[in-house]
């Protein structure tokens, strides 16, 4: 069985990332790249799915690990009644290969070690063909191929690879795990220490870029380096979550792919990487957003793949018994298809953030941004399914309106601020008429608060962005109204649903409940500091530094009721709001944009 969600830690090399174990196993591991099929599935099954465990003998959970100062080499230490052993783990930069470096280094006492190295390609469904090449175990099925390179004796047995070895203090012990395609050249296997030392100086030199003075800026740290650690490097694409099908509720189907990039994602991440120093990084995720989007503007889609993809077929892995029993395990994700108003909003929002940083628009960006505009114009008042993807009915969701509010406002601010043309008298007329439908049709005047849809009796978390947007200012009665609506209705244990999901007759249309949305909660802070209630806002955001794993790391969600992470791991949205929650609060940056007049 997988341990806690919250029991692994991430090392990455910008195109794929393994979530190593407290116990010393990678149950979790996709190559090349983050939607890639996983050599090592077990995560999502049982051992049979494919792992690779470096630990004691002995076996037991590790006594303690870090990350190594600021980068992705994560070490894990034992200490067993024969001494103290410590595991190194990193995936150095991306060369002709990817590599998976592994070093067994002796602290003191001489510890019998055990490796076993179960792989399984195709999620688990694939057994390769495995043997000796050159002293180097050679492991090819279809399309893939894998090689373990290290001085230790490996023995075959029940088609798995194991090592028996003892390490003494002050002796290191590697082992390289090299993939490449199968029809490739045979690579040259990363040499251990060397490989270490570059992803090193990789790490250390991208933190050189952080600019930070505000509070808390350990956490705001890790946070920036695990965003970066799920950023596809060749596109510039910020992955969700580097796995599938961690569950939402342990044992039910709410279970999804989140290996892909969201455009919803896009302006809170562009903020917390332009707010922090990582103008480049922020750049490239403008430019991925510009490619992802170019087209038609009624085909702009929720989320695309890390290249930009649009086809995102969802199916089930049967064969694999899901988290703890949390089936279906998917592949893909369906909800590509829906229609979320939204996103035209967070674009046209994204692109206007860019522009203010003095990120330089490519020739024709502008001329992008006005045909999504001809199309918000024409479609704004169209029911959707939400930027939390129900699979529902349709509905007039509030925050899709603001959203599409927001999109239009950028633009009036573009021709203002800017100079840049357009028919701005008709823009503003649009932007005013969505402003009035909104408090008129999603205003519930006798409970004070903003509802989730046009005539709901619920609420939805997304209304805690009103103000952030600028559609309404901090201090505005309705805005209060609906920070107060939300704690009262949808504040749990000291965290906040993302909205109720029996409410309004079932608006998801998904059986079963879910966790605490950590992003929701981060915005809740927000919106308190917002209000003029900072001193319970840093209480909120310090229950939420306190559910971070010892390295740090957030899931999607948080189980009250158990205390325990859910949801895919680690996920970028969790950690985007931590930054700017953390940044917002400390004073660094006032709400993104003013409110209109």
């Amino acid at each position: 069985m997988a341990l806690r969600i919250e029991d692994y830690g991430i090392v990455g090399d910008l195109h794929t990332a393994a979530l190593v174990g407290r116990d010393g196993s990678i149950d979790w591991l996709c190559l090349p790249r983050f939607d890639s099929p996983a050599c090592f599935a077990a995560l999502l099954g049982d051992e049979d799915a494919g792992l690779w465990r470096l630990a004691p003998a002995s076996g037991g959970l590790a006594t303690s690990r870090r990350y190594r100062g600021d980068s992705l080499i994560l070490e894990t230490e034992w200490t067993t009644p024969d001494g103290t052993v410590r595991v190194v783990d990193a995936m150095p930069p991306r060369g002709e290969a990817a590599d998976v470096v592994r070093v067994v280094e002796g602290v003191s006492g001489r510890v019998p070690m055990e490796m076993t190295l179960r792989i399984r390609f195709d999620y688990g469904r694939v057994v390769p063909w495995v043997r000796t090449v050159d002293g180097q175990l050679e492991a090819v099925a279809g399309p893939d191929a894998v090689w373990l390179r290290s001085p230790v004796e490996l023995e075959g047995r029940d088609l798995t690879t194991y090592a028996h070895f003892a390490v003494a203090a002050g002796e290191q012990v590697p082992f390289v795990l090299t993939y490449r395609p199968s029809h490739e050249p045979r690579p040259t296997p990363a040499e251990a220490g060397r490989a270490l030392a570059q992803t090193e100086e990789f790490w250390a030199r991208w933190m050189h870029h952080f600019r930070y003075d505000g509070g808390w800026p350990d956490a705001v740290r890790r946070s920036l380096l695990t965003v970066k650690a799920l950023t596809y490097a060749p596109t510039g694409g910020i992955a969700a979550a580097a796995t599938t099908s961690l569950p939402e509720q342990l044992g039910g189907p709410r279970n999804w792919d989140y290996r892909f990039c969201w455009l919803r994602d896009a302006t809170f991440a562009l903020q917390a990487l332009l707010g922090t120093g990582f103008v480049a990084e922020a750049k490239a995720w403008r430019e991925w957003l510009l490619r992802a989007v170019a087209g038609d503007p009624a085909d702009l889609q929720i989320m695309y793949g890390l290249d930009g993809t649009r086809r995102l077929p969802e199916y089930q892995l049967d064969w694999l018994g899901g988290y703890e029993g949390s089936r279906p395990v998917r592949v893909g994700n369906a909800a590509s298809g829906q229609l979320q108003l939204d996103v035209w909003g967070e674009v046209l929002d994204g692109l206007h953030l860019s522009r203010v940083a003095g990120i330089q628009s490519e020739g024709g960006a502008w001329d992008l941004q006005r045909a999504l505009l001809d199309f918000l114009e024409g479609h704004w008042h169209e029911p959707d399914n939400s930027l939390w993807e129900v699979r529902g009915p349709r509905r007039d969701f509030v925050h899709s309106k603001v959203l599409a509010w927001t999109g239009v406002d950028r633009a009036v601010r573009a021709v203002e601020q800017f100079g840049l043309e357009g028919p701005v008298a008709r823009w503003r007329d649009l932007r005013d008429r969505i402003h009035a439908d909104v408090c008129a049709r999603g205003f519930d005047a006798d409970r004070g608060t903003f509802t989730q849809f046009y005539g709901s009796a619920g609420l939805d978390a997304a209304l805690l962005l009103i103000p952030q947007t600028g559609f309404l200012p901090w201090d505005d009665p309705r805005v209060v109204g609906t920070v107060e609506a939300v704690e009262r209705e949808l504040y749990r244990e000291g965290f906040v649903l993302r909205y109720d999901p029996f409410a309004d007759g079932g608006v998801d249309g998904l059986p079963g409940a879910e966790g605490s949305f950590l992003a929701c909660t981060f915005w809740f802070a927000d919106a308190l500091h917002g209000t003029g209630r900072t001193a319970q806002a840093r209480e909120v955001f310090e229950r939420l530094l306190d559910l971070r794993n010892d390295l740090g790391l957030l899931a999607e969600e948080y189980d009250t009721a158990t205390g325990r992470q859910l949801g895919n791991m680690p996920q970028a949205y969790s950690h985007v709001g931590l930054v700017n929650a953390a940044r917002h609060l400390s004073g660094t940056r006032p709400a993104r944009t003013p409110a209109a007049p």
